[in-house]
């Protein structure tokens, strides 16, 4: 086990803002971390609230780079200051983290988790106080020898959390796990990646190889450079059943051949098809049950297999309700969802369940747009496992500008999950690609919500990451969680290095109850009046900085939230 150090909030220095509060902690590494809170008036002070958190990234401002900070927006749709930015909690002393990924859903009492893809740490917040947060942990590249490249996280019911490291050790070579075991890897976002559990101290508790110890397929699962055993271990997306001890993972790309393409780098396998399922009844020693190829879809094969409907597998989403046993995962390359029924299943099937250009045809019958090379994105099911929603960033670079948009959009799958192991839904034949799949059990499209870019230099992008909203204010003012949400946001941005920006909006979306999606036209930005709050801004809480790049977002509840 590797300390984190010790945290504490302390007042404002000197040079500080007026009612800043500043806490600090001291990493593994011997530097001092430290957040500073600005916030500012906000309507209806002291009462309960909801909240958007914003996880993002500073640009470059004059020769010193802006700060990377979690913005806290008021999400009370009937408040006066709806949409308002109400404090930014600033990081230091490190910038450039690249700001990534964070829990997929807060609950009340909750750690927050958030992750910087490029430092390779994770930044670990007390949530008490909100607005305001305070930095209880770091977990920083010293404390994580066996994985690099952090993205997302999943937080147990003891408030630790499981995270997705996507790349390979710290150095190329051989590395220990905590439970002995070794594997060797090609080194800083390489393969093979790891699960890492963290405390909310940032304390690493365990890391645990996502590679199997024997080979992988060598054709479908190589690496940049080779590696002696091959993995196609790299997980990114994550979810996890405390009732039934299971844990499903996604596995992306070698991420480090998207940020810096070499030639070596041109080769669709190095873009994931594999899906793992692991058991953690022992939480500090997670187990690798099984590892799946998801299947090629009916599309007519893509020359270079660079599109085909299993390529590139960014997220997982499992059902909650403790009847159900099934997961669904998405593709980014490929822009298909697939589910299997059962993730106790010694060998557990996955079959393809929709193609993302069912989704298009819905707003463009005769356009352009297909699930091919289509940005697939964020994916979560709703809490009483009827819904399914999907971000979209709509990036064919193969096509003209004008031609691309993202969208959100939502399935009926209650059919589906409630089949359970009689499960039929199999999206195999020509036909089901635009119509989608015949089997009555199949997802139904509800609706489709085109979200475009417009502004950004290069490959143009919608919505890659989003939340769903948790939680409902009453009558009376109380705040609670409850299985039926009526809202999400999504954020306009990817990753800028690898030459896909975004326009760097989050647009709140309002689910009907007939269950269609519209954008929230009364979240506006303070600044423009438009709805979506927009990022490309000068003035913020913490200052006249320069515009910020939004990823990580999610709802949580100060007050009287409570389960």
């Amino acid at each position: 086990m590797i300390s984190a150090g010790t945290a504490g909030a302390v007042p404002s220095g000197a040079g500080e803002r007026p009612g800043t509060v500043r806490s600090s902690v001291t990493g593994s590494d011997g530097v001092t971390y430290t957040a500073f809170n600005h916030t500012v008036p906000y309507a209806r002070s002291g009462r309960p609230h909801q909240w958007l958190l914003v996880w993002a990234g500073g640009t470059a401002s004059g020769e010193s780079p802006d700060p990377d900070f979690l913005a806290v927006v008021d999400a009370s749709a009937d408040s006066p200051s709806y949409g308002k930015v109400v404090n930014t909690v600033t990081l230091g002393p490190n910038t450039g983290n690249e700001p990534h990924h964070m829990q997929y859903t807060w609950h009340q009492g909750q750690s927050l988790y958030a992750g910087g893809i490029l430092s390779d740490t994770t930044f670990v917040f007390d949530t008490t106080h909100l607005p305001e947060l305070r930095l209880s942990g770091v977990n920083t590249p010293l404390d994580t020898p066996c994985g690099t490249a952090p993205d997302a996280y999943w937080v147990l019911n003891d408030n630790t959390a499981y995270g997705t490291y996507m790349g390979g050790p710290n150095v190329s070579g051989p590395c220990t796990y905590s439970d002995g075991s070794v594997r060797t890897g090609n080194g800083f976002a390489g393969t093979p990646g790891e699960v890492v559990r963290i405390d909310s101290s940032g304390r690493t508790l365990s890391e645990t190889a996502a590679a199997l110890a024997t080979p992988e397929d060598p054709v479908t699962c190589p690496s940049v450079p080779s590696l002696p055993v091959p993995s196609c271990a790299n997980p990114h997306g994550i979810g996890v059943r405390e009732d039934l001890n299971r844990m499903v993972t996604s596995d992306y790309v070698e991420i480090r051949n998207v940020v810096a393409p070499t030639e070596g780098s041109r080769n669709p396998y190095l873009s994931r098809d594999t899906v793992r399922i692991w058991d953690i009844a022992n939480r500090n020693r997670p187990r690798l049950l099984s590892v799946s190829h998801l299947p090629k879809g009916p599309r007519p094969p893509d020359p270079d297999a660079f599109s085909d409907e299993q390529r590139m597998v960014m997220e997982t989403a499992l059902t909650h309700e403790r009847k159900h046993r099934g997961a669904f995962a998405s593709t980014m390359q490929g822009g298909t969802v697939f589910y299997t029924p059962d993730i106790t299943a010694a060998k557990p099937v996955w079959r393809e369940v929709f193609d993302d250009t069912t989704a298009y045809r819905s707003f463009q019958p005769d356009g352009p747009l297909s699930g091919a090379f289509d940005g697939g994105s964020w994916l979560q099911l709703s809490p009483d496992d009827r819904y399914l929603y999907h971000a979209v960033m709509g990036t064919n670079g193969f096509l003209p500008r004008e031609e691309q948009t993202g969208m959100v959009y939502v399935l009926d799958v209650q059919k589906l999950v409630s089949a359970g192991r009689n499960a039929r839904c199999s999206v195999d034949e020509l036909a089901e690609i635009e119509n989608g799949g015949s089997e009555p059990d199949c997802p139904a499209l509800v609706n489709a919500v085109p979200i475009r870019d417009t502004t950004s230099a290069n490959v143009g992008v919608g919505p890659h990451w989003g939340a769903l909203d948790n939680f409902v204010t009453d009558a009376r003012g109380r705040i609670r969680e409850t299985t039926h949400p009526d809202r999400l946001a999504v954020a306009n941005y990817f990753v800028a290095p690898t030459g896909i920006d975004g326009d760097h909006r989050i647009c709140m979306l309002r689910q009907a109850p007939d269950g269609t999606l519209s954008i929230d036209q009364a979240f506006r930005d303070e600044y423009t009046g438009q709805a979506c709050l927009q990022f490309n801004r000068t003035a913020w809480p913490h200052g006249a900085t320069g515009y910020a790049r939004p990823h990580g977002v999610l709802f949580a509840a100060s007050g009287s939230a409570r389960h």
